[in-house]
């Protein structure tokens, strides 16, 4: 894929993807189209060497994988999430303010709050509803002709904003104007019904979404302007970088994770913290006639690179950063490092990287967070702790992490493209 054929197809996804179901369904289509098979958890897998397949759980996670010609003997990972800080639509959301009808949100996550206020937002996610032959169903909603707004305090009634910075109460000060003046018996239901031609809606995961789409800044538009860069970005360059090798290796099960929840613990049934990998990726030895030891035998073979956003240097606060360690935008993918392994990275992970790199003339920066500001961490160590698989933590610089509107660079996203497919065009690089 071109540069600008990667970067383009990077802002459809993102703006076609204002929640992880909407995400995972994007995946699932590009999938189709290049001939993957769908196999449900729930129904025996029959899988053919050399085949391409995937699998969703709770549709906001998918493994996707390219079954190796022969029996398994390791295998490559890239891995990342689909989900981002949000504001979540209660369960029994709206209520009246005099004349004005409010939609109460529950904070998803760590978003910055603040970034949330005077935009024009839709309502986004999946509803279930019972259809005219009283069967379940679900459909995906992105309802951008009926948005709703969160008002700021106006600073005549806020004077100390500017200094002090906005105090945001999460359950007063954060929910939705949607109405004024409405009339009828419930403005949520009302448009939702009308959405998906059913008056009996039994449930609902409903976000509210800036309707602002994805757009490049800069004088060569080099800089690419979002929301749910974090970790949407990293989702696009694992899809891109498995669909760019979809040829089978021999020996080696060529696949992709994208875990829903990270940004609230991962504790989920479709977080890094559940069985999903581990199911998926035994089923597929067991596919092959090998057993328990075989298994065992492949994760200690394998390796997984564990795609997040990262920090870049902010460059009104640059004392923010480590100044050896302080990632650029727009010169290139970003290795992440920690001495309490908030990160899973090591010396072995981080040659197969720099080996990679180095060959193929990727460029590539160190990120390491300042001993006295505390590390967030990500999906690697999870995943590395739950499956015992080597593990290495890379990342995007960006900046205005988990606001509205992130930012990063288009050439930095090429780069990890780029590297994504090379590492499955290469196979596992073993060192002596």
């Amino acid at each position: 894929m071109s540069s600008e054929r990667c970067i383009e197809d990077l802002i459809s996804f993102l703006d076609g993807s204002p929640t992880a179901w909407h995400a995972i369904d994007n995946c699932k289509k590009k999938l189709k189209a290049l001939d993957f098979t769908e196999l449900k958890e729930s129904e025996r897998w029959e899988i053919s060497p050399g085949g391409k397949y995937y699998i969703t759980r709770n549709g906001t996670s998918i493994f996707a994988f390219i079954a190796p010609t022969s029996a398994p003997t390791e295998a490559i990972i890239a891995a990342a999430h689909t989900d981002s800080p949000a504001l979540k639509i209660k369960s029994n959301a709206e209520y009246k303010h005099e004349n004005m009808t409010m939609l109460g949100t529950d904070v998803y996550g760590g978003p910055l709050l603040s970034s949330w206020l005077n935009r024009d937002l839709m309502i986004t996610g999946r509803v279930v509803f019972s259809n005219s032959n009283e069967a379940l169903e679900t459909k995906l909603i992105a309802l951008e002709e009926f948005p709703v707004t969160i008002p700021q305090l106006a600073i005549h009634l806020d004077r100390g904003v500017n200094e002090k910075g906005p105090a945001l109460n999460k359950q007063t000060h954060l929910d939705a104007l949607a109405a004024v003046n409405y009339e009828g018996d419930s403005f949520l239901m009302d448009i939702i019904q009308k959405e998906v031609g059913s008056n009996n809606i039994l449930g609902h995961d409903l976000f509210l979404c800036p309707i602002e789409k994805a757009k490049r800044l800069g004088y060569n538009k080099e800089l690419l302007a979002t929301y749910r860069f974090d970790n949407l970005g990293s989702a696009h360059a694992a899809l891109t970088g498995i669909t760019d090798s979809i040829e089978p290796a021999k020996n080696t099960i060529k696949a992709i994770v994208l875990w829903d929840s990270e940004e609230i613990g991962s504790a989920t049934a479709q977080g890094a913290e559940s069985p999903f990998f581990t199911d998926c990726l035994e089923r597929i030895t067991l596919s092959y006639g090998l057993d328990r030891e075989d298994y065992f035998r492949l994760i200690s073979n394998s390796l997984c690179l564990s795609i997040d956003q990262a920090h870049a240097l902010h460059p009104n606060y640059p004392d923010k950063h480590d100044s050896q360690h302080a990632p650029l935008l727009g010169k290139g993918i970003v290795i992440k490092y920690n001495a309490q392994q908030k990160y899973a990275t090591d010396a072995d992970t981080e040659a197969v990287v720099q080996f990679i790199c180095q060959k193929e003339n990727i460029p590539f920066q160190k990120f390491i967070c300042r001993g006295d500001i505390p590390c967030g961490s990500t999906i690697g160590p999870l995943h590395a702790s739950a499956t015992g698989m080597k593990t290495v933590d890379l990342g995007l610089p960006q900046l205005s992490m988990h606001s509205v509107r992130e930012l990063g660079a288009c050439d930095d996203h090429i780069s990890m493209c780029h590297f994504i497919s090379v590492f499955f065009n290469t196979g596992l690089i073993k060192f002596n």
